[in-house]
């Protein structure tokens, strides 16, 4: 397939890249500079230079392709997350972009839209298993343009068209930016995640976040879940968190200090979310390599110590 990617340059966008030119699809993805257009051809992808914000350019950027897919995202840093204004861009990016996109679908007749979404949007369901049907919270303000985002897929699906929305659970992996912000709190022997130790955590490692980005091109119209197969209390990630990197005891971030930092977005980022990925898995085939968070943060630190060894090497010959 001919496919429009946004969001190509960031974590989860890079591996989704790779795998989407390895099943031999052909990329088209959003660059914003030189240096991130010459990264995608290295990687077999064809850069556009286009401003997101841009209705007649977008329209125009995505002729020609037979898929779009919107992973693009401007997440503040932790330390900023309660700022005011801190997420404005990526709610533009989740609401404004998305409809430009879905302009250019209609004008083009793109048939195919894959949108990235996620699963904080569900309510706290303690220890229960959360699938599709649960119906997302909207008393939390933060997550409102994410809702508004997935209602415009939806009613493109309602048109003819084919919307998929991927609730991807918290990401993690080798690439990502969190994973360094993660570790600096760590050495003030802070968790990386707040909330009660009971409470359920759903994650997913970019990798299989990416192959889930490709097999999304095959699924039928609707919204899926995409976490890893074992979602874990956030005790238990928090210690497969800190036995990865060779960390001692971390506490978790209490609630009402997170309400502190993240203000209304603190139920949200601390809520107990033991969410399901049976139905994307049944309607695809796909499958995530690293079945938990235990797992996966093992391999991550593996990699950011093959990483570490290899630069040493380099500055001592």
């Amino acid at each position: 397939m001919r496919c429009f990617m946004t969001g190509a340059t960031g974590a989860l966008g890079r591996p989704a890249v790779r795998a989407l030119v390895g099943a031999d699809h052909e990329v088209r993805a959003v660059a914003r500079d030189d240096a991130k257009a010459a990264r995608l051809r290295d990687a077999g992808a064809d850069p556009v230079f286009v401003d997101l914000f841009d209705r007649d350019a977008l329209v125009d950027a995505v002729a020609g392709s037979d898929a779009i897919l919107h992973l693009a995202t401007n997440v503040p840093p932790q330390s900023r997350m309660g700022v005011p204004g801190a997420w404005n861009t990526h709610n533009r990016l989740r609401t404004e972009t998305t409809r430009h996109l879905l302009a250019g679908a209609r004008a083009h007749r793109v048939g195919t839209f894959v949108k990235e979404s996620i699963t904080f949007t569900y309510p706290d369901c303690g220890d229960a298993w959360i699938d599709e049907s649960v119906a997302p919270d909207t008393c939390t303000k933060m997550l409102l343009p994410t809702l508004e985002g997935e209602q415009l897929v939806e009613a493109f699906t309602a048109e003819g068209g084919r919307g998929i929305i991927l609730r991807f659970g918290l990401f993690y992996g080798a690439e990502n930016r969190s994973t360094d912000e993660m570790r600096r709190l760590a050495r003030m022997r802070s968790a990386p995640v707040a909330g009660h130790e009971d409470a359920y955590l759903s994650s997913i490692q970019s990798d299989d976040a990416a192959t889930a980005v490709l097999a999304a091109l095959s699924a039928p119209a609707g919204v899926y879940n995409v976490v890893d197969d074992e979602p874990l209390t956030r005790r238990d990630y928090v210690d497969a968190f800190a036995a990865a990197f060779g960390l001692p005891h971390l506490r978790l971030t209490p609630p009402l200090v997170m309400r502190v930092v993240a203000r209304s977005s603190a139920s949200a980022l601390s809520a107990s979310q033991r969410v399901s990925n049976r139905r994307f898995k049944d309607a695809t085939g796909w499958r995530p390599a690293t079945p938990s968070a235990r797992e996966g943060w093992a391999a991550v630190a593996a990699t950011h110590t093959a990483s570490s060894e290899t630069k040493q090497q380099g500055a001592h010959p």
